[in-house]
């Protein structure tokens, strides 16, 4: 009986491919490390979204209680203390400074700085409406850095102004901090972000995400 050998038959017995495991490990270790990177990315801006919204939650109760810090005991807002009198009245440089001024203590000015600090805060902290806050928040910070004006060598009375840098201050950092928490769609981790992104309402109106 003639015995064929087939050259295209593969013998019986297999070594081990190393390339293939090699390969395989390679595109594991790469999906594990693109994974834990987004992992890491998301982490970081949620920790950044809960201590901004914690820096504007803290601000709001202050100036509304009075506890001791930026605002005196019983010089609260409940105690009938005015949230902008003190910081809008001592404008002392800028092209809005006598604006300012007239400003300072008025009634709607308290309410909208008040609903402006609560509402960016609440909205951080809780990972929701983060577009809106971001928006209120950088009109917030754009009238502040306004107020301050650090392009000012010296104030309306002659002195220096001390400030410390003409053009980025913590103003602005604030501001393009909640414009990347948003774009970041930060409130999804550590937050309640998608279920807020489910409600039919935010569904069809985009911005309120």
């Amino acid at each position: 009986m003639a015995v064929h050998e087939h050259p295209h038959r593969s013998p019986g017995f297999h070594l081990p491919s190393f390339r293939r495991n090699q390969n395989a490990s390679a595109s594991e270790s790469a999906v594990s490390a693109a994974t834990g990177t987004h992992t890491a990315r998301a982490y970081a801006f949620a920790s950044l979204r809960l201590l901004t919204g914690f820096a504007f939650l803290w601000a709001f109760l202050d100036k509304t209680f009075g506890f001791g810090y930026a605002t005196p005991s019983g010089k609260g807002w409940i105690d009938g203390g005015s949230p902008t009198m003190g910081f809008l009245s001592g404008v002392a440089a800028g092209p809005m400074e006598s604006t300012f001024h007239s400003w300072a203590g008025d009634t709607w000015a308290n309410w909208l700085f008040m609903a402006g600090l609560l509402g960016v805060g609440l909205a951080l902290i809780g990972g929701i409406a983060l577009r809106l806050a971001a928006l209120a928040g950088t009109v917030m910070m754009a009238l502040m850095w306004i107020a301050e004006w650090p392009p000012a060598k010296h104030l309306s009375d002659g002195s220096a102004s001390m400030s410390t840098n003409p053009f980025v201050d913590y103003h602005v950092i604030y501001a393009i901090v909640l414009i990347a928490l948003a774009l970041a769609a930060a409130g999804d981790t550590w937050g309640v972000g998608k279920l807020w992104a489910k409600l039919p309402f935010v569904r069809n109106n985009g911005w309120l995400r």
